[in-house]
């Protein structure tokens, strides 16, 4: 089974329907993991049929308790790779997780963050966690920031083709700005705004290490990850009184309703909407 090859041909297929940069990766991770295995009793991967499928799914589970949510993907990938490369429609919708109801959101609270922040010293990591918490990126959208992205005359971000393929615009925190100029000085970051030591993208696990290295170095015991400073941006807007739906532009949710579940934390009212980082 030529895995490289076929991966090569079911992105080429990805990219044809115009799916996001963050999406296509995801969809080949999720196969080549798939792949991998099934290469080791099969030579063709049109021999293997949705019991296989099944068997592998519950080894992923049973050896790796991957999450619900991780499930989907996997079922969704390789759903997607037979329908792009051969045409078959796979006969898997059973083997999607049953949807709960969600859980409240991790989040930090304005003290947590300014302690973070307060013991981070490398400027990179400053910026990496400033930008996630004073902006509400996804860590997919962090990563694929350019320096053509920030507009600091309209003191605006742009988010290039985030989630679903939409762009969107959120914006830049004055106190974000200047640590970038200082950030830009001395890292010099070529094309994109946060850059590996030889180019090219920031790794995610870079990003998730660096997160949770100052998230302990703060004090803090909750489990701290990219996405949980995503929720304490909503939860902290929600707290100063940000309308709902400038936050679900801000987030890049496509329905309101997914934007609901911050409002846990205080009724709304409407104020002139501004980075929660200027609030520190």
């Amino acid at each position: 089974m030529d895995i490289g090859f076929l991966l090569k041909k079911f992105e080429e297929k990805l990219q044809l329907q115009r799916y996001s940069e963050n999406s296509i990766s995801n969809y080949k991770s999720a196969v080549k993991s798939f792949l991998e295995v099934a290469d080791k009793k099969f030579s063709d991967p049109k021999e293997i049929d949705e019991t296989i499928i099944e068997k592998y799914l519950l080894w992923k589970i049973n050896k790796h308790k991957i999450s619900a949510s991780y499930q989907r993907i996997i079922v969704a990938s390789i759903d997607k790779f037979y329908k792009s490369l051969y045409d078959v429609k796979l006969d898997i919708q059973h083997l999607y997780p049953s949807r709960k109801a969600k859980p409240l959101p991790n989040y930090l609270t304005l003290s947590e963050v300014k302690s973070m922040i307060d013991v981070v010293e490398n400027r990179k990591h400053l910026c990496i966690i400033k930008m996630l918490y004073g902006a509400g990126l996804r860590l997919g959208e962090l990563l694929n920031l350019k320096l053509s992205d920030i507009n600091s005359e309209n003191m605006l971000i742009y988010i290039r083709k985030a989630k679903g393929n939409k762009d969107r615009v959120v914006m830049l925190s004055s106190d974000l700005l200047i640590e970038l100029r200082e950030y830009f000085i001395i890292y010099k970051p070529k094309e994109y705004l946060f850059e590996g030591q030889n180019g090219g993208t920031y790794s995610e696990r870079s990003v998730q290490n660096v997160v949770k290295n100052v998230a302990s170095r703060a004090g803090i015991k909750k489990k701290v990850t990219p996405h949980t400073l995503r929720h304490s941006f909503a939860t902290h807007l929600i707290e100063a009184g940000t309308d709902i739906r400038f936050i679900q532009q801000l987030l890049g949710h496509q329905s309101i309703k997914t934007t609901e579940i911050y409002t846990h934390i205080t009724d709304i009212s409407k104020l002139k909407i501004k980075s929660p980082l200027d609030l520190l």
